[in-house]
């Protein structure tokens, strides 16, 4: 695979690259750059999360970057997840190891790096107080949207600042030449490129993939579309889960909203932009939908698109097409689950704990 085979691979199906040119420069002159992707440790995995972010990790060690998947646990503490047990948290971790085997993340061409392993270490401590004086208090509050809150919010503890302080150093500890996330986390990773120079360490190449948005609201006719209400464990009516049987997946779509004739705050294009079609692109597949007049067979997402837009697709059409798609995606996840259902229950237990406390 050459240096450009290689940048498409990484740079396929994200919304942002920061740089793009920083990341062929870093393929020129590395045969692995060191790459990864941090995760809270908070519950079941949905499929935005699941099947675009994994899908991404599978691209990126098929390109050859030697990949951690980084299972936050501290982080997730300090955000109060899973009751901020750590013994619950640890769970999930290993819950999202087979979550990511079951998507198809090869567990040998990967590396499970939990943040206990570097937080006892004191200079990482110190390196926290570093970009902590590094950065004005204005540029930490800006960062914790990553976490899931405004702006504006009253900071009621203490301990959300050190959290885009620790991503940072994470970042720097690790030794990271490009790091992924959701476009959620770009404040975050901006920050850690800001401060890299004057600490004295490489200013990371920033990948930034999309959010799938909550099925059942309309996506805002935003200026900037990345910008809507994603998908969120914290609704799990409205969340299809990697493992979820074939009748819940279908219980959730027929519910989710769909308007005729919109493809823009219509959340299943996005559906159908971010997941279904990359997985039928990967698998020489087609997105077939039968209505009233026959089958209609498409290749394409524009041409879908448009016959959506001149109302010769019905929405339930629709609907039934991405429920026969999305199951046949996720029933090799189910089968993998199947098999492991130890861990599956142990996780069913905590996260219903969670929902009545």
């Amino acid at each position: 695979m050459n240096i450009d085979e290689r940048m498409d691979l990484i740079v396929r199906d994200t919304i942002e690259v920061v740089t793009k040119n920083e990341l062929k420069q870093l393929l020129e002159s590395q045969d692995r750059p060191k790459a990864y992707w941090g995760y809270e440790c908070s519950g079941f995995i949905h499929i935005g999360m699941g099947l675009i972010t994994g899908r991404k990790i599978i691209d990126a060690v098929n390109a050859g970057l030697d990949f951690i998947i980084f299972l936050a646990d501290w982080h997730s503490w300090i955000n109060n997840k899973l009751g901020g047990k750590m013994e619950n948290i640890r769970l999930a971790g290993e819950y999202f190891k087979h979550g990511f085997t079951a998507i198809g993340v090869p567990r040998d061409k990967v590396t499970y790096l939990w943040a206990d392993d570097i937080v006892s270490d004191k200079h990482y401590w110190e390196l926290v107080i570093r970009i902590g004086k590094s950065a004005s208090l204005r540029r930490v509050l800006r960062s914790l949207p990553i976490i899931g809150r405004k702006e504006s919010e009253e900071i009621n503890e203490f301990a959300w600042l050190i959290y885009p302080l620790m991503q940072v150093a994470d970042i720097f500890t690790m030794g990271l030449d490009v790091v992924f996330a959701g476009i959620d986390q770009r404040k975050a990773h901006m920050l850690a490129r800001d401060v890299a120079k004057p600490l004295g360490y490489k200013s990371p190449v920033s990948i930034h993939v999309p959010l799938l948005p909550s099925l059942d609201i309309p996506v805002p006719r935003a200026k900037d579309e990345k910008i809507y209400t994603k998908m969120s464990k914290s609704r799990p009516e409205t969340v299809i889960t990697i493992h979820d049987e074939e009748e819940a997946v279908k219980k959730k779509i027929m519910k989710a909203y769909c308007p005729p004739k919109d493809v823009v705050t219509n959340p299943l294009f996005y559906l159908l932009r971010y997941i279904i079609f990359p997985y039928l692109r990967d698998s020489d597949g087609q997105f077939i939908v039968k209505t009233k007049s026959g089958e209609k067979v498409y290749n394409t997402l524009t041409v879908l698109e448009s016959d959506y837009l001149n109302g010769s697709i019905h929405p339930l059409d629709l609907k039934l097409s991405i429920i026969d798609n999305l199951n046949d995606i996720l029933n090799p996840i189910r089968r993998y689950f199947d098999k492991h259902s130890g861990i599956l229950n142990e996780m069913r237990k905590i996260v219903e704990e969670e929902r009545l406390r």
